[in-house]
């Protein structure tokens, strides 16, 4: 049994252990409030320019294209690029970890090459460790990113879909649900229309869409022209679907981190307690024997 110093110099490590959980579950208590804001502030906004999105594209004439980001190529993808959004750093429980199994079970059910693009070191890393090909990464965000931190993210994106070096884009990310709840999901990105799922390799992994198509009698006008106004919209509202995802996953990212420090500071509380129990144990032996100890030189004493 360890001795009342050891336990007492133990018990010690894990109290100042339990201030820094305490401490970073705080933090990041702080910027969970903070992500879910800026994540609800966001989701009308985008479902509602979904909408308009899919309603002008499903106006256009059957096998033409208003924008070649809204084309739906007709022969079988020749690659797939997939975004991942994983955390800069760890501490956060299996948040990164389940991401990037999901994002990995969805590539490996794909029979075409995989291209990646990595946002946060945790996913970069563990892409470069597999040998995967990755053909960018962004590292370093912003702590509270904007839209336009997205640009050069969409525009690798872009020029990869546009450039026919692949054929669809997905964003492997982790989807807000609750502070309690987060659900790694796919999506696709490129090209922006509707997809239809039915027998699809991976279905399970992909997202739903919140928003459809609301209804076919919609008419729009566009000034000066549609081509004109689309080449505008369409690329900003890919960024802005980036944007809306990297929200989500930043949400998720705290919420799991608070979630995980609460449950370090509750397993560092338990083992104050058990090594509590342990030096009560050892310093009690340490008394007993120095009765008896005692005891025993006074019998030697009355014996002499």
């Amino acid at each position: 049994m360890a001795s009342a110093r050891e336990v007492k110099r133990r018990m010690k490590s894990v109290k100042n252990i339990m201030q820094v959980t305490r401490a970073l579950e705080a933090v990041s208590a702080s910027k969970v409030r903070r992500a879910t804001q800026a994540v609800m502030g966001s989701r009308a906004y985008t479902d509602h320019a979904w909408d308009v999105l899919l309603n002008i594209a499903g106006s256009a004439t059957p096998g033409t294209a208003l924008h070649p980001l809204l084309d739906v190529r007709k022969t079988k993808p020749n690659a797939i690029t997939i975004l991942l959004i994983t955390g800069d750093r760890g501490l956060a429980g299996a948040y990164n970890t389940n991401v990037i199994r999901v994002a990995r079970h969805f590539a490996a059910r794909q029979n075409v090459p995989i291209r990646w693009v990595a946002v946060g070191r945790k996913g970069r890393d563990i892409l470069l460790r597999m040998k995967q090909n990755v053909i960018a990464e962004f590292t370093n965000l912003p702590p509270r990113p904007s839209a336009s931190d997205m640009g050069p993210i969409a525009q690798v994106l872009m020029e990869d879909y546009l450039s026919e070096q692949t054929g669809e884009v997905y964003i492997a990310f982790t989807d807000f649900i609750n502070s309690l709840t987060q659900k790694p999901s796919i999506q696709r990105l490129l090209p922006l229309t509707p997809m239809d799922t039915t027998g699809m390799v991976g279905m399970d992994y992909l997202k739903k869409p919140s928003v459809a198509v609301s209804g076919s009698n919609l008419q729009y006008e566009y000034e000066p022209s549609a081509s004109a106004i689309l080449d505008e919209i369409v690329p900003k509202f890919t960024v802005m679907v980036i944007y809306q995802a990297l929200l989500e996953a930043l949400a998720s990212e705290h919420s799991a981190r608070m979630v995980a420090m609460r449950n370090a500071s509750d397993s560092a509380n338990d083992l104050i307690s058990t090594y509590q129990l342990a030096y009560n144990k050892a310093r009690q032996m340490g008394i007993t024997s120095e009765i008896l100890d005692i005891v025993g030189g006074a019998e030697a004493l009355k014996t002499d």
